[in-house]
């Protein structure tokens, strides 16, 4: 019994000095852990205030894909603050700050170590036309201020014409105009623009107002078209027939060209 006892009592013994030394381990590796997180979060933010790794003015930041817009004027559209430390900036905040600009259409910003900076790569949204609203008839009163004039890109996208020409006062504005009430032409613009723009006879302008009777402005004259449909290709096709025109009938002498019909297009004369 003396014997049993006394095994009992040495493994008891092993046992508790074996639970010591894994308590020790674990605390030593604790600390451990707790040095090693401390120095990694003490060495990034010291990699992060490095002098070398910081954007201290605009023109380390590389534009590339733009035609529209200088890479100055794009520079001035970013949320930056100078200086910036470089691991602190945020690529996706800066391009979704950029696409929600109505000119910009997609955006990737990508950061560069060495040298310190960004290259933030654009897509424009190229305007196409000037897209002039309804000015409301002469005896009506209306206090309410007339929507703003604004562009479109060949997608229908509406873009402020005043913060064009703010970002890019040399801009060359689009020959074709649409007029009238956005709400009733936006929904056909794509089709609509992309058959007007491969007619072989120019359209200058495009008169929605009356959404029964589009009228085009054309080096021909005027057009009537009738309500906006599957055939107006049809008609544009007939106009480009009607090509020699002017040299049969005085441009002034016409009122203007009936397409309604495209089968059976007429010229309706002055009086």
């Amino acid at each position: 019994m003396a014997n049993i006892a006394s095994v009992s009592q040495s493994q008891l013994t092993n046992r508790r000095k074996q639970l010591q030394r894994e308590r020790q381990i674990r605390l030593f590796q604790t600390i451990w852990r707790s040095l090693l997180v401390g120095g990694m979060a003490s060495g990034l933010v010291w990699a992060i205030t490095l002098p070398d790794w910081v954007i201290g003015q605009p023109e380390q930041i590389v534009i590339e894909g733009n035609e529209l817009l200088s890479s100055q004027a794009i520079r001035s559209l970013l949320p930056l603050s100078y200086p910036e430390y470089l691991l602190q900036v945020e690529p996706q905040v800066i391009a979704n700050s950029l696409e929600s600009q109505a000119l910009i259409a997609e955006a990737k910003v990508v950061r560069q170590l060495m040298p310190p900076g960004l290259t933030i790569q654009v897509k424009e949204r190229q305007p196409v036309a000037i897209a002039q609203p309804s000015k409301p008839p002469q005896n009506v009163k209306n206090e309410t201020p007339l929507p703003e004039r604004g562009l479109l890109d060949a997608q229908g996208n509406w873009m402020p014409e005043s913060s064009l020409l703010s970002l890019a006062p040399d801009f060359q504005l689009p020959t074709l105009k649409v007029i009238g009430s956005s709400q009733q032409y936006l929904s056909h613009w794509r089709v609509l623009y992309q058959e007007v723009s491969q007619s072989t006879i120019e359209v200058l302008e495009i008169d929605w107002q009356d959404p029964a009777n589009l009228i085009l402005k054309t080096e021909l004259g005027h057009v009537h078209c009738g309500y906006y449909s599957s055939r107006f290709v049809d008609q544009l096709a007939a106009l480009s027939r009607m090509q020699e025109l002017s040299t049969q009938i005085k441009p002034s002498q016409i009122a203007y060209i009936d397409l309604k019909n495209p089968d059976l297009p007429a010229i309706q004369l002055k009086n």
